[in-house]
């Protein structure tokens, strides 16, 4: 099994995973319009993202709307949203199955419980990882390809924003984490499965129960043993028989 420390770095990691999933979600810069062409110096600079698209007036002025509509939206777009939420999700319920699969916590049950936890924890990681990689790939894949489609004027081209590259390396940290907690699942255990982990002062009073039991057995068996009764002296042989 997996170090505890091995375990708390994999939990950091999907952490830090959760957290660009979160932010790459929320960010609207998932595709900037691209300097092309002759005008190399634009006056205004667009960003869409997930939620809302934003611009960069040359005034310095800043605007966003809202992307209300969801029939509206492009197929890719709607995918996008609802694997991304769904990735989060996963995340958060995958980082509370991660407490109680740690090594080093209290809580969480004995050895094979906190095993059965942190392999549910890895399999939420790697599904996370998964969901968060599929929309920023195909959101990437529509990006390019209309950038590279010359029907498409050039003020009307993108490129892919820092929002996608956040959700690129979210899914590498999830994948690490979960591929950790999986394989902290794996390989051969001794000692007894079901050991429970308890605070000092529990084992130390079930240690003295369980000495306490012992003597009381002692103690039984030497009663037993002083109960017995000698041989009945009538049973035994005599020489007055014999005269």
């Amino acid at each position: 099994m997996a170090s505890t420390g091995t375990q708390i770095f994999a939990f950091v990691l999907a952490l830090l995973g959760i957290l660009g999933a979160t932010v790459a979600t929320l960010l609207p810069n998932w595709k900037v319009s691209a300097d092309v062409g002759s005008n190399i110096i634009t006056a205004i600079s667009q960003m869409q993202g997930l939620w809302m698209d934003c611009t960069w007036y040359s005034t310095g002025m800043f605007s966003c709307t809202l992307k209300y509509s969801v029939l509206a939206l492009p197929a890719y777009l709607q995918t996008a949203r609802t694997t991304m939420v769904l990735s989060c999700v996963l995340a958060a319920l995958g980082l509370c199955l991660a407490s109680l699969g740690l090594k080093c916590t209290r809580w969480g049950g004995g050895r094979r419980a906190k095993r059965h936890a942190a392999l549910a924890a890895g399999t939420c990681f790697l599904a996370s990882g998964f969901l968060c990689l599929v929309p920023a790939s195909w959101y990437t894949n529509e990006v390019i390809v209309s950038f590279l489609d010359a029907n498409v004027p050039e003020s009307n081209k993108f490129e892919p924003g820092g929002a996608v590259y956040v959700a690129f390396v979210s899914a590498g940290f999830l994948f690490v984490g979960g591929s950790i907690f999986c394989l902290s699942c794996s390989g051969k255990r001794h000692g007894p499965q079901d050991l429970i982990l308890l605070p000092p002062d529990k084992l130390l009073l079930q240690q003295q129960q369980q000495q306490l039991l012992q003597q009381q057995h002692q103690e039984q068996l030497q009663h037993q043993y002083c109960s017995l009764s000698p041989l009945d002296n009538k049973t035994g042989y005599s020489l007055q028989d014999y005269v």
